[in-house]
């Protein structure tokens, strides 16, 4: 079977990572005709936070979408909100936090493609 050039959104089945984040992988290469990247929808419940984790070869660039959160790389917190854009280099240990009401909604864009494999957890809590 050849790899999609399209996604359609509500054919996406949602699944958690092992960081504990709810995402919909939009396109990667398993699936689809990227070869050299990934990009996912991930949805944070009001107060939840993923697990400090950190990607050995993947780059990734964080896309808010809606809600707003506090986003921790290699120590720095900061604020993050709808319209931010975060990147995070490989090897720089990060999560996000849903510090509202509403469900935090960001796009995420793994270059490498995001692996499991490649995802080192550093802290359960």
């Amino acid at each position: 079977m050849s790899k999609q050039y399209v996604s359609h959104y509500a054919e996406v089945d949602p699944f958690v990572t092992k960081d504990g984040s709810v995402i919909r992988e939009l396109m990667h290469p398993l699936h689809h005709a990227s070869q050299r990247q990934s990009l996912a929808e991930a949805r944070l419940s009001a107060g939840q936070k993923t697990l400090l984790h950190r990607h050995l070869k993947t780059e990734e660039l964080y896309y808010i979408t809606h809600g707003n959160g506090l986003m921790t790389v290699d120590g720095q917190c900061f604020a993050v909100q709808a319209g931010d854009t975060v990147c995070i280099s490989p090897g720089q240990a990060h999560c996000i936090e849903n510090v509202a009401t509403e469900a935090l909604v960001l796009l995420c864009c793994c270059s490498p493609a995001y692996s499991h494999d490649d995802t080192e957890v550093l802290a359960e809590t």
